[in-house]
């Protein structure tokens, strides 16, 4: 029982991760945070959303944060599915298979947005937000739990 529990609590920890970082804001300059999401500027008392075109970057790097925001759900929703499986007393490696699978695919979606950020506008003065460390804990847990998951022994079978 005890070797189920911490891959148990890992896979939800990720899970949380995951939805927490892909809604939060992953950099912000002054009144303004920038995520995957977009943008939210708050000036006097009102706040509004907007898009990222704003900010001068490419139509790929938008695209990849609406990527990372996606992968950020699915892997969020195959690491639930995967402590489900753990928690039921089963050893579902083909979920971890597919938590993996679907990490791999955030992190590759999710770099790719934090690393091409464009710094035309706002240069030196972004500083970074929560989700974007979120979003690496997430990977990270999210890893852990697969990794604890697929190297379980076999129950013994009478």
């Amino acid at each position: 029982m005890r070797s189920r529990l911490l891959p148990l609590f890992l896979a939800l920890a990720a899970a949380s991760a995951f939805a927490l970082a892909v809604q939060s804001a992953w950099w912000s300059a002054g009144e303004v945070s920038i995520g995957p999401f977009g943008a939210r500027h708050c000036f006097g008392g009102e706040c509004r959303e907007s898009g990222l075109t704003w900010l001068g970057g490419t139509d790929l790097w938008m695209r990849a944060g609406v990527a990372a925001r996606a992968a950020g759900y699915i892997a969020m929703f195959v690491l639930v599915v995967l402590a489900g499986g753990l928690a039921a007393k089963r050893i579902p490696r083909l979920m971890a298979r597919c938590s993996i699978v679907s990490i791999v695919t955030a992190a590759a979606t999710g770099g790719y947005f934090a690393l091409q950020f464009p710094d035309a506008v706002l240069g030196s003065v972004r500083t970074f937000g929560i989700g974007l460390f979120l979003f690496g804990g997430a990977i990270a847990l999210g890893v852990a739990a697969a990794v604890f998951t697929l190297r379980m022994p076999e129950p013994a079978r009478a």
